[in-house]
């Protein structure tokens, strides 16, 4: 039977490397169906990303790969499947609303398996969708305890191969993100790293700035500097109170939210140093 995998390296840089890599392919019998390479001169780091098909033990073809090429190689052999996430929202719809009906619509390899809130306000809303709403109410609890609770709740939805943050409003502890270390995607509402931490709106109002966008980003410890997936940005102009922009800046937030998570569900992303290097 023929079967389908996404081949994704990363490895120090050295002559050679793709002749190697497709040898191994053809000795295997795989048709290369898509691929794309990039090398990072500075770093001296090789990447690539490779559809292939054909009648093989994808673990041996990792076992081969990784005789051929470099130490310190790292090697995944992915058959594209329907990867299952999470959604956590405070009150904002857009973001959320957003990914809904891309879901519903059968735009993503991804199962919506629960949303998490602080809040019940969004409810209604995803339960038109017949998706299981759990609201964690941070009233009264330090952090620690509210995440604890959201640990809880996140639990009982099983495997979980992403989190997205569709403009959930709480800063997570260090403790938090590790447990999904690169597996927590969120959507930052300014061009990054402009503007960082609350009301960025209102921080490029006052700056008198001629556009304004978004970034979608995996979460890291530090507050709104993780690893950037996507940006986009529009135009303004003096005419516009900060309020205004936050309601234009809502279009380019869901569709960069909505672009990232569609590149991570397709394993088009490689993370390394802080940065990272998409194949789309």
């Amino acid at each position: 039977m023929t079967r389908h995998f996404r081949v994704l390296i990363d490895c120090p840089d050295e002559k050679g490397l793709v002749y190697k890599i497709s040898k191994t392919f053809y000795n295997f019998g795989l048709n290369m169906e898509k691929n794309r390479e990039f090398v990072d001169e500075q770093n001296g780091k090789f990447f690539m990303r490779s559809e292939v098909s054909g009648k093989f033990d994808p673990d041996a073809l990792e076992a081969e790969l990784k005789i051929v090429l470099p130490q310190h190689t790292t090697i995944k052999v992915v058959e594209p499947r329907v990867k299952r996430i999470v959604l956590m929202v405070t009150k904002e719809s857009h973001c959320l609303g957003d990914i809904l009906i891309r879901h519903e619509a059968g735009e993503l390899e991804a199962q919506i398996v629960g949303v998490v809130s602080n809040y019940d306000t969004l409810r209604p809303l995803v339960e038109k969708f017949e998706i299981p709403y759990i609201y964690v109410s941070h009233d009264g609890l330090q952090r620690a305890e509210h995440e604890k609770s959201i640990l809880r709740a996140l639990s009982s939805f099983g495997k979980i191969d992403y989190i997205v943050l569709a403009k959930y409003m709480r800063i997570l502890t260090p403790e938090f993100v590790n447990r999904y270390k690169e597996r927590i995607i969120n959507i930052h509402h300014s061009f990054l790293p402009a503007f960082i931490g609350a009301n960025p709106y209102k921080q490029a109002y006052e700056r008198g700035v001629k556009i304004i966008g978004a970034t979608a980003h995996f979460v890291n410890d530090n507050l709104d500097e993780g690893p950037i997936i996507a940006q986009d940005v529009i135009s303004v102009d003096h005419a516009m109170h900060w309020q205004q922009m936050k309601s234009a800046g809502r279009d380019v937030e869901k569709i960069v939210l909505a672009k990232a998570l569609k590149l991570a569900l397709e394993d088009k992303i490689f993370v390394y140093a802080n940065k990272t290097v998409i194949f789309d």
